[in-house]
């Protein structure tokens, strides 16, 4: 508990980036509550569709708002296996100023933990960057700042979905970590079965994070039978267990009932329409008419499949590489190059004016290109900074770690295609590598002449990205 304690004590030259990250992150999550509250904080109608057809931030589901209303394991289970029971305490909470207020205050409950989240994201970033990277104090500023002024930082910090709580977690375990590297000291079991259970229960690609965190930090202690049995295997073989029991208990009797009345209906619908079609045809003969119903019937099908297909939620996502359970989560068909330009490094730093936040599977199109050349050239400097920070800290074992989460993205994104049509809203788990790795290029510099150069240069380009990006997404919401 101590050492917690210490984890999260602010220092005294943290307090005013806390303050400001506060109050970054209390305006954002505002503008969000505000849009919504009048139809949310109706305790009769704060339910599960009330909420999916009426937020419409991009591609954030307000799953959170829906288990904080009413308990359930709404997320799938597999993905997220310990989410719902990390938002059980805050339904209890609305569930009690649900009974004092007579409103569904939700929305306020979870922009609580998104605020804190955001704050502490801020201060590990910058402790990362300071103590870790060692990189000078005003860059290090710069940095941290630049980073939430990205578009999809922004918007990760104020939505109720998990991404927020997922980078506030993981800067958590690469600053935890980067110390033990930095002290030549390894993670024991305890510690990491704690991250191993905290990143993997809110989102399962995070826990294999940890893993890869753990491998550079222990080296080749990692593979030690006691600490490969022990921190890796039986953690990873008790969430899966984990996972499946709540699916079992929680998530098949409800597709099975949810099953069984989509027969129901199905069948008093052709019953219906079986009625109708003998009400009006010109056959006499039972058999015949059954046969002509029956093609009639397989004609709709048809139709009904063609127009499906023509649907953004379905000509979005992309053809999987196979069909399975898990498989079908792939996309072999989605352009690499064009969402890498457009939405990887592009949505994610600076938000395209056209369908603004729209949904991927709703109205936007998956390839959206910006109206102004200046849009291109921004992106192209963080990217080209990013590439020299890597090469520039090439020697360093902590920058590899903290590459190693960012390529498990990019494999699973980019390669595999998972998420690739909204591959931006993932941005939260992997933004953060950038301006880190920046930080090995900009320590670098030594000629009092190319700091000043550089410090204005990243001001100015913080500068833009914030205007920029806070105009349209205030805007959005206004």
């Amino acid at each position: 508990m101590k050492k917690i304690k210490e984890l999260f004590r602010l220092r005294a030259d943290e307090k005013i980036p806390a303050l400001v990250a506060l109050v970054y992150a209390v305006v954002l999550n505002f503008f969000v509550v505000e849009k919504y509250f009048r139809l949310f904080s109706e305790t009769g109608h704060g339910r599960w569709n009330i909420f999916i057809k009426n937020f419409a931030i991009s591609g954030f589901d307000p799953i959170t708002y829906s288990v904080v209303t009413v308990w359930d394991t709404s997320y799938n289970v597999y993905r997220h296996p310990l989410l719902a029971f990390m938002a059980w305490p805050l339904t209890q909470l609305n569930d009690l100023l649900m009974w004092l207020t007579g409103l569904n205050l939700v929305q306020i409950i979870v922009a609580v933990p998104l605020v804190f989240c955001t704050v502490y994201s801020a201060i590990f970033l910058l402790r990362i960057l300071t103590d870790l990277v060692r990189v000078p104090r005003f860059e290090a500023y710069a940095l941290t700042a630049m980073f939430f002024s990205f578009g999809y930082i922004m918007v990760t910090v104020s939505v109720p979905d998990h991404f927020c709580i997922s980078m506030f977690l993981l800067l958590t375990s690469i600053y935890i970590c980067g110390r033990k590297l930095q002290q030549g000291r390894q993670l024991t079991i305890v510690q990491t079965w704690v991250l191993f259970f905290l990143t993997a229960g809110v989102t399962l690609s995070n826990g294999c994070k940890t893993f890869l965190y753990a491998l550079f930090t222990n080296g080749r202690r990692f593979f030690r039978p006691k600490y490969l049995a022990f921190a890796v295997i039986v953690p990873s073989l008790l969430i899966w267990i984990f996972a499946r029991w709540e699916y079992r208990t929680y998530v098949w009797p409800q597709e099975q009932a949810r099953n069984a009345e989509k027969v129901k209906k199905s069948n008093e619908k052709r019953q219906k329409a079986f009625t109708a079609f003998m009400d009006t045809t010109s056959i006499k003969d039972t058999t015949l008419a059954g046969k002509a119903f029956a093609q009639m019937m397989k004609q709709r099908a048809r139709e009904k499949y063609k127009q499906d297909h023509k649907q953004p939620w379905n000509k979005h996502t992309g053809k999987p590489m196979g069909k399975g359970e898990f498989i079908n989560w792939t996309d072999e068909s989605t352009p690499r190059w064009q969402t890498a330009v457009e939405n990887l490094f592009g949505e994610s730093l600076q938000l395209h004016p056209d369908h603004l936040l729209e949904d991927t599977l709703r109205t936007r199109p998956m390839i959206v290109q910006y109206r102004w050349a200046w849009n291109y050239i921004a992106e192209v400097l963080v990217v080209v900074l990013f590439a020299a920070g890597v090469w520039c800290g090439r020697r360093s074992r902590f920058m590899w770690m903290v590459l190693s989460g960012f390529a498990f993205d990019m494999a699973l994104h980019m390669g595999l295609g998972f998420g690739i049509n909204e591959v931006y809203i993932m941005a939260g788990h992997w933004l953060f590598a950038l301006p880190v790795a920046a930080g090995f290029a900009l320590r670098r510099i030594q000629t009092p002449r190319m700091q000043l150069a550089v410090r204005m240069g990243l001001t100015v380009m913080t500068l833009y990205f914030f205007i920029y990006n806070y105009i349209l997404y205030v805007g959005y919401l206004l």
